[in-house]
């Protein structure tokens, strides 16, 4: 594995504790039977909301009387097995480095056989609506990340 993001592979691995299931569905694959290098991306962004419920940010950003939101500036995915229609996967969500206003998130895929079929990473930065420009975190924001 070489990703850039990735120091010592068996630490970062053990840093995951948050897991969201997902079956990958027959839209997902492209003409060759797996899926298409773009659906990764939405199978993160799924794991994000999915984390963001858990630690409790989506129902702030969702608020309609909310002035914050969160936007992904970049998003990077390493592919290490081919996925197929109807397989069984768990997405793994963490924090790595929380900045201001933003989060750089780690992403892991394994499927039912425990392998490790693609990771990734990103950076979400939390924005005012009105503005348009970041909106750093509260401190208790920023403990839900590491809670």
């Amino acid at each position: 594995m070489n990703a850039n993001y990735i120091e010592d592979f068996d630490t970062w691995t053990s840093g995951f504790k948050f897991s969201a299931p997902l079956t990958v569905r027959f839209s997902d694959i492209d003409l060759y039977g797996i899926v298409n290098n773009a659906v990764t991306i939405s199978y993160m962004e799924f794991a994000r909301i999915e984390y963001f419920k858990h630690i409790g940010l989506m129902s702030d950003w969702l608020s309609p009387e909310g002035d914050k939101i969160p936007v992904v500036a970049d998003v990077q995915c390493d592919y290490l097995k081919p996925i197929t229609y109807n397989e069984k996967l768990a997405i793994y969500v963490k924090s790595n480095i929380i900045k201001n206003s933003s989060v750089d998130l780690h992403y892991m895929a394994k499927n039912e056989n425990g392998e490790i079929v693609f990771t990734g990473r990103g950076t979400l930065v939390q924005i005012s609506r009105q503005s348009g420009k970041g909106t750093p975190w509260t401190e208790k924001e920023k403990s839900l990340f590491v809670g």
